[in-house]
Parts: structure tokens; sequence; C-alpha cells
């Protein structure tokens, strides 16, 4: 009955946990910021877009940082960050080299 209990606990590897929100989560938002930085309205160039773009990494990056402990493993919040991380940064480039 313990072992039963201590299995769905969420709060193993929390150490883990919160580096891969950190990093990965980071590099998430930096990804998902960089695709509306570049192919959004007016492109890159327009000057209050760069101001809105520096502080809404933040506002993507913390909510990314507190729901990864709803994760059972640090391995699945891994695989599961990784993977977004991959499709954002492949939509990135593949929509840069049609550009």
């Amino acid at each position: 009955m313990a072992r039963l209990l201590l299995q769905d606990k969420i709060q193993p590897h929390w150490w883990c946990k919160t580096f891969i929100g950190i990093f990965m989560g980071l590099l998430l938002s930096y990804g998902l910021i960089a695709l509306f930085a570049w192919f959004g309205p007016d492109g890159l160039e327009t000057g209050m877009k760069v101001q809105f773009n520096m502080w809404m990494i933040s506002a993507i990056w913390l909510p990314i940082l507190t729901l990864i402990y709803l994760f059972k493993t640090a391995r699945s919040a891994f695989i599961y960050l990784l993977f977004a991380n991959v499709c954002v940064y492949f939509l990135f480039v593949s929509l840069w080299w049609l550009q």
C-alpha cells in the first residue's frame, strides 16, 4: 500500500524538472517569440514589436516553468519539451527557408 502511494506522487525528480523547465522552457519560449517576431505582422523591423517580444518571453516561459511539475517523471517532461522545441524550431527554419 505504501509503495502504491509513493508511485502516485508528482514530487519526485523536482530538481531535474526544474532544470528542464528552465532550459528547455526558455528555448521553447525563444522559438515561439522568434516565430512571431519574424513572421508576425510588420516583420522584424517594427519599433515597438522588439520591446513587446522581449517582455513576452517571460510571459511564455513562466507558465511552462510552473506546469513542468505536473509531469510524472523528469524523463517525460524532457521528452515532451524536446518534441515541442523540435517542432517549433523546425517550423521556424522551414518558414525562413521558404521566405
